[in-house]
């Protein structure tokens, strides 16, 4: 791609992407669907943009369905979801500073999603031995069952949204992505992602 880049028809709006959660089926919203960035397009784009479009517009529609069923299913956010995985993953607990640089967001986007998550009894701050000022977030025996809830379910989403690809074909993909990301990486070794709000 050139300097100057895309034209502007072809540029997409960006966004990130994330999670894993068995449940309910999510049944897409009866809205009149906006262009995904694919449909800016054309036969003269390099193919390199037009994988990543693809990449981009897949990532979305997944994380929208993933979105709706947490908020609709259980009334919480994805990054809610997503800094209670962490502290599943660390039952001991973690630090806000660690917490921040695991979801790569800012220590005050952290703390005001941890105010709420505490509000609500699913998480505790816990005070660090021999360091006055430091907490360690973990997850309450109620935080953790309700998790583990909302975890199958998200796992169950993502499995039926891609049901209709072949398990061959999907153990391909994942071993092509790999590739993608390593030659990504390669060009860009310290990404920053953008935040997502509480």
């Amino acid at each position: 791609m050139s300097a100057a880049g895309p034209p502007q028809s072809a540029r997409p709006l960006g966004g990130a992407a994330r999670s894993a959660v068995r449940g309910d089926h999510i049944s897409p919203r009866r809205t009149v669907a906006a262009p995904d960035p694919e449909s800016r397009l054309s036969e003269a784009h390099h193919e390199s943009l037009r994988l990543w479009l693809r990449l981009l517009t897949c990532t979305m529609l997944i994380e929208q369905r993933v979105r709706t069923g947490l908020r609709e299913r259980f009334a919480i956010s994805l990054p809610r979801f997503d800094l209670m995985a962490q502290l599943e993953r660390n039952p001991q607990g973690l630090r806000m500073g660690e917490l921040s640089r695991r979801l790569m967001v800012t220590g005050g986007n952290v703390t005001g999603i941890t105010d709420q998550l505490v509000a609500e009894r699913l998480v505790e701050r816990r005070a660090i031995a021999g360091d006055r000022r430091a907490h360690a977030v973990r997850l309450t025996a109620k935080g953790k069952r309700t998790f583990d809830t909302m975890a199958a379910a998200h796992e169950q989403w993502v499995i039926e949204m891609l049901a209709d690809v072949p398990v061959r074909e999907r153990d391909r993909l994942h071993a092509l992505l790999g590739r993608v990301k390593q030659s990504v990486q390669a060009h860009d070794p310290s990404p920053s992602f953008p935040e997502t709000p509480a």
